[in-house]
């Protein structure tokens, strides 16, 4: 007896450990492709509701592939224009800076350094220019030196978002069976655990595509405000103000509000008034319309959570931490919603 014990102990010891084993070797396959995969999952949540009308008629494999078809031609391809541009504006800008300053276009700026200069200690580049001209002597043999990185990168990139767009079609294709496992695995009654699965819906609804949304109608806004008054690179800040218009407590005013200051500091307060008209009163307005309009009677994550999920996502997932953070938050706040109702309820 003891030895039969002793035997099915160690049985269940090697069954655990193969179990442990096969999951690490699983985990070590996937993981090269963790983040188009995670992107595919995030696309694929943002846009079922569509997919779903386009299956009732066309049925799961024609539907699937023209959902990853529409997919790619509505967000993916204007998102890689728009990258282009950014970067292409962003580094025109730079160029742009370095010229003026370098120029004297800007004396306040080089009177400004002046006297930092003078009362910094152990001194320093006698003169703005001579500062932003070694810094892009040094930031062009980084480049040189850094081609072979920025070109393997680019590789990767392009590699990813064949990924992403060949596991789109199949999790668009299976959704439903994929769903159907998500339901067997969660221990949760079955009232219970469609409910769970309903909030964590809304919450990602409400918390994660509607804060795009929103924060793509600034970046335009605020792209749109920085054309209009001539201010160089308008693509770009665009990009940067519909960034930081997704983290809550603190907005795209630290964008605007230093291109305000400019203007009125350079002589063109008129411009500076447009800024301010479209960036803080016509986003303002726009906000207030279309985060009731889309939210409804949804649940949402509170400012701060989303605040948080946003850095934190970033920090651990990279840029998909600015979708994905948000989409974990949201479904950990459903599932105890759902369970502190289940002990209520007991």
């Amino acid at each position: 007896m003891v030895e039969a014990a002793s035997g099915g102990r160690l049985g269940t010891v090697l069954f655990y450990g193969v179990v442990l084993l096969l999951a690490y070797l699983v985990f070590r396959i996937f993981e090269p492709f963790l983040v188009p995969l995670g992107w595919a999952c995030v696309l694929v949540v943002v846009f079922h509701p569509w997919h779903a009308r386009l299956e009732k008629r066309w049925g799961r494999a024609s539907a699937a592939a023209v959902s990853t078809l529409g997919v790619t031609l509505i967000l993916i391809v204007p998102t890689l224009l728009l990258m282009t541009l950014f970067v292409r504006d962003g580094v025109e800008a730079a160029r742009s800076l370095q010229r003026a300053v370098a120029g004297g276009q800007y004396p306040s700026i080089n009177r400004a350094w002046e006297w930092v200069v003078q009362r910094a200690p152990g001194g320093g580049p006698e003169d703005l220019s001579t500062l932003v001209r070694q810094s892009a002597e040094r930031m062009a043999q980084f480049l040189a030196t850094e081609l072979g990185t920025l070109l393997r990168n680019a590789a990767a990139f392009l590699f990813e978002l064949f990924v992403t767009l060949f596991a789109l079609f199949y999790l668009f294709r299976d959704a439903g069976s994929i769903l159907a496992g998500i339901r067997r695995v969660l221990p949760f009654e079955e009232p219970h655990r469609e409910k769970m699965i309903a909030e964590a819906r809304d919450l990602i609804f409400a918390s994660v595509t509607t804060s795009l949304i929103i924060a793509a109608v600034q970046g335009l806004l605020g792209g749109t405000a920085f054309a209009l008054v001539h201010l160089r690179a308008p693509v770009f800040w665009g990009v940067v103000i519909a960034f930081f218009s997704l983290l809550p407590v603190v907005g795209a005013w630290p964008v605007w509000l230093p291109a305000t200051i400019w203007l009125f500091a350079t002589g063109h307060p008129g411009r500076g008034l447009v800024v301010v008209a479209l960036c803080a009163g016509v986003g303002t307005t726009v906000d207030n319309f279309l985060r009731p309009l889309l939210i409804g009677g949804r649940a949402r994550l509170s400012g701060l959570l989303v605040f948080i999920s946003v850095l934190g996502g970033i920090s651990v997932f990279g840029m998909l931490g600015v979708v994905l953070g948000p989409i974990v938050v949201a479904t950990v706040a459903g599932i105890l919603d759902v369970y502190t109702l289940r002990e209520r309820a007991a």
